[in-house]
């Protein structure tokens, strides 16, 4: 299986979801899905973009010889369908809940682009956030094709460190707590969980870092620096 991986550092659903606006939320409802459940599939008419409230969502397409690709793995906060708002009548990929309990949050495209032409700050910042996801989808695209795993291991962690991590103030580590599986990361990046716990036990070794189940520390060592481990 391949995968695209992406995050987003907004949360779009506190910005967007229709309930927080008078005139929508008496008729706006949750879906909620449990595990592998579908929300779209490919060919399906594309007519509303979704919003997480929780839970998490995987984004993907299936290749002629039907090899499954996952584009992405989605969390709170984060938008998806996007591309009915610059005109896709059918969908190219799809859209299935990881989790249980995943509750989402479906705005109509009309009801979506009626929010954006009265709010030109609110569209500006939506097309930009388009922009930037097909800029990071193109990036790692790359990526897989041209680095080996433990590369992609670690660009991903780079930007996972950008999305979800801190210093801390009594170690000087950089602490990325993230809402990852070993699962999901192995599929982000490519790979297979037991790789992945090959090469992470191999930095952990090296001291460049250490992990557990909801957290990876960069590890604040003067004589070692993960960059160099590239």
């Amino acid at each position: 299986m391949s995968v695209i991986w992406f995050f987003e550092d907004t949360n779009i659903f506190n910005l967007l979801c229709p309930h927080k606006f008078k005139r929508y939320r008496e008729s706006h409802d949750f879906n909620e899905y449990k595990k592998s459940d579908y929300i779209y599939f490919e060919e399906d008419s594309a007519n509303k973009v979704y919003l997480i409230q929780s839970g998490k969502v995987k984004i993907g397409y299936y290749s002629v010889d039907g090899q499954e690709i996952v584009k992405a793995i989605l969390t709170k906060g984060e938008i998806f369908g996007e591309k009915a708002i610059l005109g896709e009548n059918k969908r190219t990929e799809f859209a299935q809940s990881v989790d249980n309990g995943t509750s989402i949050c479906p705005i109509g495209v009309e009801t979506m682009l009626e929010l954006m032409r009265e709010n030109q700050k609110f569209s500006l910042k939506i097309y930009k956030f388009i922009g930037m996801r097909f800029k990071r989808l193109e990036r790692r695209l790359q990526l897989l094709l041209f680095k080996d795993s433990k590369t992609r291991l670690l660009e991903f962690l780079d930007e996972l460190k950008d999305d979800y991590g801190h210093c801390c103030p009594d170690t000087g580590d950089m602490v990325i707590e993230h809402p990852y599986t070993q699962k999901d990361i192995a599929n982000l990046i490519g790979t297979s969980r037991p790789t992945l716990n090959i090469i992470m036990n191999e930095l952990k070794e090296g001291n460049i870092i250490d992990f557990n189940r909801k957290e990876i520390r960069f590890k604040n060592n003067p004589n070692v620096s993960w960059l160099t481990v590239y």
